[in-house]
């Protein structure tokens, strides 16, 4: 069995930072990308929530996600949440069965 971390984080901007949200997660994509351990960092909008950016996210492993959260491209747009969010992000980590 595959020691791999799935999740999926939502990120619900204030009204009038839609914009600036989409534009900071884009900025820290590529550079996400290349951490150790990244199998996947995608960046989507909701269609039901227009403006809300759900990340789908695959990792090699546990260690190598909370390195990705205490790293600094993810601290640079967390640094940021205050202002951008309208809730706390949320986070759903998934097991795989297919």
């Amino acid at each position: 069995m595959s020691d791999h971390v799935h999740l999926i984080a939502r990120l619900v901007p204030r009204q009038g930072q839609e914009t600036a949200l989409a534009q900071a997660v884009a900025a820290i994509v590529p550079a996400v990308l290349g951490e150790p351990g990244c199998l996947a960092y995608t960046a989507h909008e909701s269609r039901e929530r227009a403006g809300t950016i759900v990340m789908v996210e695959s990792w090699e492993s546990q260690a190598t996600l909370d390195a990705h959260a205490d790293g600094v491209n993810f601290r640079a747009l967390a640094a940021r949440f205050d202002e951008l969010l309208a809730e706390p992000l949320a986070i759903e980590t998934l097991r795989r069965i297919t």
